[in-house]
């Protein structure tokens, strides 16, 4: 058993005030950081927002519509859609003539998906052009003014085939080559 002064101490006494309830580590909050202190307010703005908003970038981007906004519009109207889907079918690539038996989703392919030369345009994207045969940089070929002989051996390179020994495949009788 447990003396009597123990028992009587421990059920009198209260817990200290300053003895923190929680277990460690501590959780932090934007409040009770212990870190780098953040800065709760920004630094205002030079100019109020509707000064700002009517330069540049704002004002432009505002004012210039892309093309799905532009044909979210009201008034917008396009002469070469479709009004219904008799004029969608009509307007597909299905030849009856060419293609007989094809599946449903083949007849009403449209010009647009396929081909390039529908002329319309279709997404707010700059068409990349393939890269040309022709080189960077042309090639420039040079034509001497004055006539030479081909059997003429001076400034030719040297080799052992050359143009003064028979056809230029000529060996010594040593089985040497001819120099020039």
């Amino acid at each position: 058993r447990f003396p009597r002064s123990t028992i009587l101490c421990c059920s009198s006494s209260a817990m200290p005030p300053t003895r923190d309830p929680f277990p460690y580590p501590r959780y932090e909050n934007d409040v009770t950081f212990t870190g780098e202190a953040s800065t709760a307010q920004r630094p205002s703005y030079s100019k109020p927002t509707h000064l700002s908003q009517q330069e540049d970038p704002w004002s432009r981007l505002n004012a210039t519509a892309t093309l799905s906004s532009a044909r979210r519009e009201v008034y917008y109207f396009d002469p070469e859609a479709p009004n219904d889907n008799l004029d969608f079918n009509l307007k597909g690539l299905y030849n009856h003539h060419i293609d007989v038996m094809r599946n449903k989703n083949e007849v009403v392919f449209q010009k647009e998906t396929f081909r390039e030369d529908h002329g319309r345009i279709l997404k707010n994207r700059v068409k990349e052009r393939p890269p040309s045969d022709r080189p960077k940089y042309l090639m420039r070929e040079w034509v001497s003014p004055v006539k030479e002989s081909i059997h003429c051996i001076e400034g030719a390179i040297e080799s052992h085939h050359s143009a003064a020994t028979n056809r230029g495949y000529s060996r010594k009788d040593d089985g040497g080559f001819y120099s020039i």
